[in-house]
């Protein structure tokens, strides 16, 4: 085989690998079999291509939320998301179980939690099956009594999310700090301890009516 021929077959590997590394032919047909005709053109595969916008991720991300019944979320949402630095699958995977538990979850909503930096598909899920803090983490709080007695205690508090507080709203941390000053505070204006002994619920109702979730990303449902 001459160099001429070798060039040229050189040539047309490399011209046939940059079309098919720009026009993904087969994700294309996966689309067009599972969105219908128009829902991602060639011409929008191409563009993500060239814009250093994974083809695969937004062409799954669509078909998932379509067969969820999501038809809201376009491919230009999810592009200017993934640009923005988001996780797009994520974000995607949030809807579709926020949807299922009819949760209310706009995409703008669903986004600007993603880019605060919070796991929203974490969220959701807390959001349906609420869960268990400790407060404290480890250890026990110590407070004393009107009659000089002290009382050692722990908590357990189960929280669900609070999707509209997520972003800008406090994190567990606040919320066992909250409820560590709560408890002590309770235990504090008991007369002796006692009263704190036989009615541990009325620590718990004590410290409940103070609101200690507000300006939280989470919403107290019970202290035991």
């Amino acid at each position: 085989m001459s160099i001429a021929s070798i060039i040229l077959l050189a040539f047309v590997l490399f011209f046939v690998f940059v079309i098919f590394y720009y026009v993904p032919v087969g994700l294309w047909v996966q689309a067009v079999v599972s969105l219908g005709p128009g829902r991602i053109t060639i011409v929008d595969l191409i563009r993500m291509r060239l814009r250093k916008i994974p083809p695969r991720l937004v062409t799954d991300s669509v078909i998932n939320s379509h067969k969820a019944g999501l038809d809201t979320i376009t491919t230009e949402d999810l592009e200017t998301h993934f640009l923005a630095g988001g996780n797009v699958a994520n974000v995607v995977a949030a809807m579709i179980a926020a949807d299922k538990a009819k949760i209310e979850l706009p995409f703008t909503i669903a986004t600007a939690i993603d880019l605060a930096g919070r796991d929203v598909k974490t969220a959701v899920q807390t959001s349906v099956y609420p869960k268990v803090i400790d407060a404290p983490k480890d250890g026990t709080l110590a407070a004393v009594a009107k009659d000089g007695i002290e009382v050692k205690a722990r908590a357990r508090v189960t929280v669900r999310t609070n999707i509209p507080g997520l972003v800008g709203g406090a994190t567990d941390e606040t919320i066992i700090a909250r409820v560590g000053e709560g408890i002590v505070s309770a235990i504090g204006s008991s007369e002796t301890y006692k009263k704190v002994l036989e009615n541990p619920d009325n620590i718990s109702k004590a410290v409940l009516i103070k609101g200690l979730d507000a300006g939280t990303a989470y919403e107290i449902l019970s202290i035991d």
